[in-house]
């Protein structure tokens, strides 16, 4: 898992919801928020065995979190729409 990946949770109570990956802890967590239930400003803590990669990212959160660059809850939340709108046209 990288920063801006889009990953699904696979347990817990927000099993099923899609987040992007804000940082990358160590190998067993990562911090991930949605911009709704979880924003920017307190990501939720979780560990890699319980997230799936969906195989994507955003190269727009990738290039403001390279650059240091605070990423708000309305880009990430732009960013999950255009996603499971592109997942449901294929």
């Amino acid at each position: 898992m990288y920063p801006s990946a889009f990953v699904t949770s696979i347990a817990g109570r927000d099993k099923g919801k899609i987040f992007v990956v804000l940082s990358v802890e160590d190998e067993n967590y990562v911090a991930i928020s949605d911009g709704r239930m979880r924003k920017t400003d307190h990501p939720k803590r979780k560990k890699v065995k319980h997230l799936k990669a969906l195989g994507r990212n955003s190269d727009f959160i990738a290039q403001k979190l390279s650059n240091d660059c605070k990423v708000t809850n309305l880009e990430l939340r732009t960013a999950i729409t255009e996603l499971t709108t592109q997942q449901k046209d294929v």
